[in-house]
């Protein structure tokens, strides 16, 4: 029996669980995208799949709907890979263990997929449908939003008839969103150089943060294990030498790091020393969140080394001062949307290679000169530890449009079923949307989605009656663009 088979909306969760049963990470999206071909073939609907794995889907509008102008509904297909420590989880080969609790869907030990695979299944769930009354519908599924927006970039737009575009990519019940902040994925390198030396290695290691969205939930200021993991190491270098071997952690650029290691060389009478200093630096950390990360630890192993590799004196400097000044995390509120992030950036992934400290970093801004403002404060710590930084990426935002006629549509239809107006607001995070515009100008494009919490982390978990209801709101929506 499916975990999900008697859930509601029951076409919606069965597609959604298919879909889990399929390895669908980024960068890894031809059985999923083949999943929806074969899905769409099925039903005997028009298919298009391009050369990236993005796929639409074709559908007549319904009786008294034929000559309606055509409405995109629109998600992404991949998923961001994520699970706990222990976790023998394989993205690659394994489906995803998926549990009901409290009211909300989560997988095992691992994220969920929520974003964006419930919005690929409320589209399947419409064009599965034979009950449900809709103009023409075309279903856009785009692949490798997480990393990117590649599929944004590589999808030819003028495939599409319609011109209204609902993006369920969103995260929160009852808000419309209606822009979105820019971005640019910037990494650094910092050249090291080696030699081999006896001592004592210690290991160090942060994790059990909460880590979460870099964008959605960047303004909840949650530890990022990199930034710490620099902190820890200034503070041992003023008080004691020693050398670095490594410093890596995180997988993606867009969530907040939530466990960092680093190993370290020092003299055998300095150990004590230096684990002094860890467990004061892990006590301060513990006040400074205020029972925020309840689960943050640091661990430290030793053990006796004779000619280990490790990074010279001017290398190991240059590391420790780069994640020490480079900035992170909530940078600027909008000045005209109150609460509102407008300029954040978050260190998601550090990696040792043979040549080089490799960090890899999102920039988000609402504002253009803004976001580039913080790539040249990157470019300057970069230099200042004896590094370059590159841009290797970079998306628009997307504006808020005043007279979208779909915007106006979905506020009425949401007043008309709930006798209260939805909160229309721009978001952090960075949405497709903002380069659909920039390929094709007249389109107008809202998101919404159900609620969705702790996106990019292992604590992803989507709320089933949120689920339900706004699937009806979607039916709604789409009754009224006729």
């Amino acid at each position: 029996m499916a975990v999900l088979e008697n859930q509601e909306p029951q076409k919606v969760f069965q597609f959604f669980e298919e879909m889990c049963q399929i390895p669908h990470g980024t960068f890894d999206t031809k059985r999923i995208s083949d999943y929806c071909v074969a899905f769409a073939k099925d039903r005997g609907l028009e298919v298009i799949q391009d050369e990236a794995n993005n796929v639409i889907i074709r559908k007549p509008g319904t009786a008294g709907y034929e000559e309606s102008e055509p409405v995109i509904i629109q998600g992404h297909l991949d998923m961001v890979c994520e699970k706990t420590a222990d976790s023998p989880h394989d993205f690659k080969t394994d489906g995803l263990e998926l549990y009901v609790e409290d009211g909300y869907l989560k997988a095992k030990d691992t994220t969920l997929g929520g974003d964006d695979g419930i919005a690929v299944a409320m589209a399947m769930a419409v064009l599965d449908s034979d009950d449900i009354s809709h103009p023409p519908i075309e279903a856009l599924f785009t692949v490798d939003e997480e990393d990117g927006m590649g599929g944004a970039h590589a999808i030819d737009l003028t495939l599409l008839k319609g011109r209204k575009l609902i993006n369920l990519d969103s995260e929160e019940e009852g808000i419309l969103t209606t822009g979105c902040a820019g971005g640019i994925q910037y990494v650094t390198e910092i050249p090291v150089q080696r030699e081999e030396r006896d001592g004592q290695l210690v290991k160090i290691r942060i994790h059990g943060l909460l880590g979460g969205h870099s964008g959605a939930e960047i303004h909840k200021q949650r530890g990022n294990s990199h930034k710490m993991m620099g902190r820890l190491l200034y503070h041992i270098a003023r008080e004691i030498p020693f050398q670095l071997a490594c410093v890596g952690g995180g997988s993606k650029d867009n969530v907040i790091a939530l466990d960092t290691e680093a190993r370290i060389l020092i003299d055998a009478d300095k150990e004590e020393a230096v684990l002094t200093i860890i467990r004061e630096m892990a006590a301060t950390w513990k006040d400074e969140f205020m029972g925020e990360e309840p689960g943050l630890t640091v661990d430290t192993e030793v053990s006796k080394v004779s000619g280990y590799k490790v990074f010279d004196a001017a290398s190991t400097k240059n590391v420790i001062t780069y994640l020490e000044l480079c900035p992170n995390g909530l940078q600027e509120y909008s000045r005209k949307l109150k609460g509102i992030t407008e300029t954040s950036l978050n260190t998601g992934v550090v990696e040792t290679t043979e040549a080089c400290v490799r960090t890899v970093c999102m920039i988000r801004s609402s504002v253009e000169s803004r976001k580039h403002q913080l790539k040249e404060q990157m470019e300057l710590c970069a230099k200042a530890a004896g590094g370059t930084g590159r841009l290797v990426g970079e998306y628009p935002a997307w504006q808020y449009d005043p007279d979208s006629e779909l915007r106006r549509i979905m506020v009425d239809t949401y007043k008309d079923l709930y006798g209260r107006e939805p909160v229309v607001s721009v978001i952090h995070a960075g949405l497709e949307c903002g380069l659909f515009l920039g390929k094709r100008s007249d389109l107008d494009c809202v998101s919404c989605g159900p609620n969705v919490t702790d996106v990019h982390s292992v604590n992803e978990q989507l709320e089933i009656a949120s689920t339900q209801r706004t699937w009806e709101y979607l039916k709604a929506v789409l009754k009224n663009c006729k």
